[in-house]
């Protein structure tokens, strides 16, 4: 019986390249499709982005770590206002909003690249222990944002003291 070989048998050199058998030949053929969106760029130039779109929201990036004693949490907030932030806080979750706006209109077609974000942005962060939320703090300084929150300590035990009465 004459096995065909597969295609990585042939890759590797363990069977002849002009064997017919292609495992390649039961693919569905790739179909070309067209962009809805007109291109209407000159040349050497990208095209612009869609970013203006409503329910276009970001996701902002950060950074979350710990030390022995908090969960740290950081993300670069540059060009927001600290009243055009909301930061709420859980035992286990924090949520971060805002929006970042341009502070000058320029049409789309001058622009050369366009790659920071403008609008309301989001971000939520499952923690991975729970935290005090009463003893939590946030600051911004030089566009980053910095938010502490101290673990909470479940091993710790307090001994209460019964008061006759």
């Amino acid at each position: 019986m004459n096995m065909k070989k597969s295609f990585f048998e042939r890759l590797s050199g363990s069977a002849p390249t002009d064997d017919p058998f292609d495992a390649f030949d039961d693919e569905t053929p790739v179909v070309k499709t067209t962009s809805h969106k007109a291109s209407h760029h000159t040349a050497g130039r990208p095209a612009p982005l869609d970013d203006d779109q409503p329910g276009n929201e970001g996701q902002l990036p950060v950074d979350v770590h710990q030390t022995a004693s908090d969960i740290i949490i950081r993300a670069f907030v540059a060009g927001v206002r600290p009243d055009e932030l909301s930061i709420s806080i859980s035992r286990d979750m924090v949520e971060i909003e805002g929006s970042r706006m341009e502070r000058e209109q320029v049409a789309g077609p001058d622009y050369f690249t366009r790659e920071l974000f403008w609008g309301s942005f989001t971000r939520a962060i499952m923690l991975p222990q729970e935290v005090d939320v009463e003893a939590s703090s946030a600051s911004a300084k030089d566009g980053l944002l910095t938010i502490i929150l101290p673990k909470l300590d479940k091993a710790k035990q307090t001994k209460l003291r019964v008061k006759a009465g």
